[in-house]
């Protein structure tokens, strides 16, 4: 299981995130940002696009200049005795108070008769810290339809959606578009004495019924409330304002006072707006069917766990730089889409909890793409360059498979090399001197072999085996030449480095190193040793043991071998335009049944020399 995870399917990682942004989800911890993203993107509506609100509804607004006229709120039932009297003469199609009207007053008498003649008028229904309903004064209740004005502000306080029934309280704008709906019928019908009405000649406004599954509206802020039309109480009352302008209206009485109902929207953080515009944005939504429609439940679970596979799919093998750009384009995608689909159809996609999911799916493959180039460095990086680590990552997926190195067929150069008469030497020296010295070697040996693009398969006490090829086939006969080319550098290399090496030991009083080295160039399978405790990445096959050989046979070839270095004819052969060799002989190798033809490397052939015939292999 561990080795699986290390090279775990992009889906895997986008399958974890997105179950974790679900959760969050859930738990609402996305829900502030979805606030503000709400809030932004209506105030960018606005700008952009300048919607107006509906001309059916105007407010007469019990202001500061009718609080300086009449005197401090509440008021008494005669002063709505009188505007009812006034409005009689404009004859709106429904009126509605956003007061409450709970505890009797002598007035009420007066009052309840200005309602029954109006036959329009819609009182508020309060409600409890609960939600639940407040009656009004049964006087009233007996002669005016009610709705509720139950108000439940999200938790930064700004309004965006609305209960449209408490109990079997329809909202107050709900009860108001009802009254309305019925007076525009009344009109109609009596414009139509003979009754030929047509289906066009009737209103007709959806409304939610108390049987809705979704009992609560969310708010479609248009603007700004300056944009609803609004009248001063004290100007309608003494005639300043025409009768025209209410006429066949839908008609929202409040107050809009400093204080008194404080209402908070995206367009008045402070100061605030008042409540009463609330119940005209309700009635504008419904009546213009412009409510926000939203994905709700499951829909937003599916929706996150989508986001986060398909980006984490389509990140997979991929650069930083695309990386990071396939997740910008997604954001700005999921941006738009959602404030397109806000602006022109009035539905409403969360948009923070899928912007923090590609975020969080991104940081995800980043940490896990982290943890996994530390596990393939932990494998690689010491056995070969930090350039050919680098390709190896960016061609990862052509080496893993189920968390292992996939076994692989290739033609590759082994080198192999041996200290002569190490075991004499250490039987004549410290154990920790010991080491020291053969570390000193081992490090000088070894940079050799990798900065002529070799990997150090193994060490084997004072011997070495290193490969180069690996760990990506080559198939292209300049690759594999190049390939035996930098073995025999980096052998002579350190034949060349040895020199100085040895004078150091010299001075310390340490035994000098003389090495033999074997190279063949063969086909051989590359891929993980071991089980899983402890892998290993190693090559196998026949090229191996030749190499081994020929290094061992270094004792015997003593002359005309300057360099201790040991070849096939089917190294040579890939090489013979850059090195000179003589012939050594034709050896029965142990453990071969054919006979290898054996060359030693005398130098570097200079380009201008003559090359001289190529060996038969």
């Amino acid at each position: 299981m561990r080795q699986y995870l290390k090279t775990a399917h992009p889906l895997l990682i986008g399958g974890i995130v997105g179950l974790f942004a679900i959760a969050l989800w859930r738990l609402g911890i996305w829900q502030p940002l979805e606030y503000l993203a709400y809030n932004q993107t209506v105030v960018l509506r606005q700008r952009l696009f300048r919607p107006v609100w509906s001309q059916e509804v105007v407010v007469i607004a019990i202001d500061e200049a009718s609080l300086q006229q009449y005197g401090q709120f509440p008021w008494p039932r005669r002063r709505y005795t009188d505007l009812l009297q006034k409005l009689a003469v404009s004859q709106p199609a429904a009126i509605g108070f956003d007061i409450l009207f709970a505890e009797p007053t002598a007035d009420d008498a007066a009052f309840a008769e200005a309602i029954a003649y109006s036959g329009n008028v819609v009182l508020a229904v309060g409600g409890d810290f609960e939600g639940n309903p407040i009656a009004i004064v049964p006087e009233l209740a007996q002669v005016a339809h009610q709705g509720h004005i139950y108000n439940r502000a999200d938790a930064d306080a700004i309004t965006r959606q609305f209960a449209l029934y408490l109990g079997t309280y329809p909202s107050l704008g709900i009860a108001l578009l009802q009254v309305y709906q019925q007076s525009l019928q009344n009109t109609v019908t009596l414009a139509h004495p003979d009754g030929n009405l047509s289906p066009t000649d009737l209103p007709v406004i959806p409304l939610p019924l108390a049987t809705s599954n979704d009992r609560w509206l969310w708010v479609n802020w248009i603007g700004p409330t300056s944009g609803i039309t609004t009248y001063s109480f004290a100007a309608v009352v003494s005639g300043r304002v025409s009768p025209r302008a209410f006429s066949n209206k839908i008609v929202l009485v409040g107050p809009t006072a400093t204080g008194i109902d404080s209402l908070y929207t995206p367009f008045h953080h402070s100061p605030p707006t008042s409540g009463v515009y609330l119940h005209a944005a309700v009635i504008d939504n419904l009546l213009q069917q412009r409510e926000l429609r939203r994905v709700e439940g499951f829909g937003v679970d599916l929706g996150l766990l989508a986001i986060a596979l398909l980006l984490a799919w389509g990140c997979r093998q991929q650069t930083p730089r695309w990386r990071l750009g396939l997740v910008l384009a997604a954001i700005s995608g999921i941006w738009l889409g959602t404030f397109l689909l806000f602006a022109g159809a009035n539905f409403w996609l969360p948009m923070a909890a899928p912007i923090g999911t590609i975020t969080l799916t991104w940081i995800g493959l980043q940490l896990w793409e982290q943890y996994e180039r530390q596990w393939l460095f932990s494998i690689f990086s010491k056995y070969i360059s930090p350039e050919m680590t680098d390709l190896i990552w960016e061609r990862r997926s052509e080496l893993f498979q189920s968390g292992q190195v996939q076994a692989q067929e290739m033609v590759v150069t082994v080198l192999f090399l041996d200290i002569r008469g190490f075991t004499s030497i250490a039987e004549n020296i410290a154990p920790r001197l010991l080491l020291d010295w053969l570390n000193a070697y081992l490090e000088m040996m070894t940079d050799c072999i990798m900065d002529h693009g070799g990997m150090v398969d193994k060490y084997i006490g004072d011997a070495v085996m290193a490969v180069f090829g690996v760990p990506f086939p080559h198939t292209q006969a300049v690759e594999i030449q190049r390939d035996a080319r930098q073995a025999i550098e980096a052998a002579i290399t350190i034949h060349e480095r040895l020199k100085p090496l040895n004078q150091k030991f010299e001075k310390q009083g340490k035994p000098q190193i003389k090495v033999g080295i074997g190279i063949h160039t063969g086909l051989v399978v590359a891929g993980s040793l071991g089980g899983g405790r402890r892998l290993n990445y190693s090559v196998l096959g026949d090229t191996v043991n030749i190499a081994a050989r020929l290094e061992a046979m270094n004792k015997e070839v003593t002359v005309g071998n300057p360099y201790n270095i040991l070849v096939t004819g089917e190294t040579l052969t890939c090489v013979y335009d850059y090195y000179i060799a003589r012939p050594v002989n034709n050896f029965q190798l142990r453990g071969r049944e054919q006979r290898t033809l054996v060359f030693a490397i005398l130098g570097r052939r200079h380009l201008n020399q003559s090359q001289g015939a190529k060996p038969q292999t």
